[in-house]
């Protein structure tokens, strides 16, 4: 016959694995929702940071100040222009790029239409379509000195 001492234990162990099995599962449920609800709040978070991105880039492009000395005058760029342009002064793009203070890169890319010059450098594009070769290897030649 078995000790009742044995038996009494062996079923407060097993009620108490029972009692500790059903709490553990209600936290495994809480935290698996505590898990996804911060999930979507990061993805909301995010949305709303690409949100107020665009909008700051859109607010900013808005609110550029003009200049009330400069008259506002649309200045033009062709990419085929640009780089008939470079070919009639005879220069490198790396040469062209120290002209207008830009990487030879830029030029490249203005070149083959993956990019545009900003409005300040389409500035001194147009100041380089009044140049002939002589006045721009002068100013190319004060630059590298």
């Amino acid at each position: 016959m078995p000790n009742i001492a044995s038996v009494l234990k062996e079923e407060i162990a097993r009620v108490s694995r029972k009692e500790v099995r059903g709490e553990t599962q209600r936290l495994k449920k809480a935290s698996a929702q505590y898990r996804s609800d911060i999930a979507a709040l990061k993805r909301e978070v995010a949305a709303l940071r690409q949100q107020l991105g665009r909008l700051s880039k859109v607010q900013g492009k808005k609110s550029q100040p003009t200049a009330v000395d400069e008259p506002k005058t649309s200045l033009r760029f062709s990419a085929k222009g640009f780089a008939a342009q470079r070919q009639r002064l005879g220069l490198s793009a790396n040469a062209l790029a120290t002209l207008l203070g830009v990487s030879g890169q830029s030029v490249y890319k203005w070149e083959d239409s993956r990019a545009r010059p900003r409005a300040s450098q389409l500035s001194a594009i147009a100041a380089l379509r009044k140049m002939g070769k002589k006045e721009a290897a002068v100013r190319l030649a004060e630059l590298a000195a």
